[in-house]
């Protein structure tokens, strides 16, 4: 009892981290290793917050190998190109949209984002999320499905991004496509702003909008030399750092930062009208 009181204390998070459960899932955990202890039957699972979550669609993204970043003098924290390899994941065909993102906040009395001139419209990207927003969105997507949902790392981004190691920057700088038109919604035909997701067409992997719609969070904390000293094997970005980064540009983006390779960051508390995000 005193430490499932403790549990209730204001600064435990009802939705929880990367590195601590939710409030629910540590007080199930109390009573049941003291349930074990005596023994007696351990109580259930967290049931879920609804019957059928509004659920990303995921595709399966098998892991291998390929060259990660481009040599440019012109965007020097693109590079050193470097080999990286992958296990395999799942990751969302198109970004979380507004209805699934309104999933949440109503599961969890959540306020929406800030409102956006042209309106909130289900098939829309999400957008005006920050980084701890769509972490929350993660952490809370895996309670109540009991699956693992999180945000891509960088390297995982643009190895999907890339259709893996099918193709190279020379074959299609953007994410399945040689002309950016065809797979993306940027600065030149976006009419400024967002578009419903699906709309252009997908990469060998079936992801829409890795190019322009939204610029996507990655889990990876920014760092313009990180490339000189990644992990060869499923990097996951710096220990610290100060921003988080985004990928894949927006319907605000020009042409130049709509690749495949292109690297932004943001502070993780600000969420933006050209920032959303994917689930992996």
């Amino acid at each position: 009892e005193q430490a499932q009181q403790a549990m209730r204390s204001p600064l435990i998070s009802d939705y929880g981290t990367f590195t601590h459960p939710p409030r629910q899932q540590r007080l199930n955990a109390i009573a049941t290793g003291w349930n074990n202890a005596r023994n007696l039957t351990a109580p259930p699972d967290l049931p879920p917050l609804f019957d059928q979550p509004n659920l990303p669609e995921m595709v399966y993204i098998e892991g291998g190998s390929f060259n990660m970043g481009y040599n440019s003098l012109l965007s020097l924290d693109e590079g050193p190109v470097h080999p990286v390899t992958l296990d395999g994941f799942y990751m969302a065909k198109t970004e979380v949209t507004v209805d699934q993102y309104r999933t949440f906040c109503n599961a969890t009395s959540r306020e929406m984002p800030f409102p956006v001139s042209w309106g909130w419209i289900d098939n829309y990207p999400i957008v005006n999320v920050s980084w701890d927003d769509a972490n929350a969105y993660c952490v809370w997507l895996s309670t109540v499905t009991g699956q693992k949902y999180r945000l891509p790392t960088e390297a995982e981004w643009e190895y999907a991004a890339r259709a893996g190691n099918q193709s190279t920057v020379l074959d299609y700088p953007f994410s399945g496509s040689l002309f950016i038109g065809e797979v993306g919604w940027y600065k030149d035909n976006s009419l400024e702003q967002p578009h419903p997701v699906g709309l252009k067409n997908a990469n060998r992997f079936g992801l829409y909008d890795m190019t322009g719609n939204v610029w996507e969070w990655c889990s990876d904390w920014y760092d313009a030399a990180y490339y000189f000293s990644s992990d060869a094997k499923n990097p996951a970005g710096p220990y610290f750092g100060e921003k988080k980064v985004l990928r894949g540009g927006s319907w605000a983006t020009p042409t130049t930062d709509c690749s495949v390779y292109d690297r932004d960051m943001g502070f993780p508390g600000l969420g933006l009208h050209f920032t959303g995000f994917r689930v992996v």
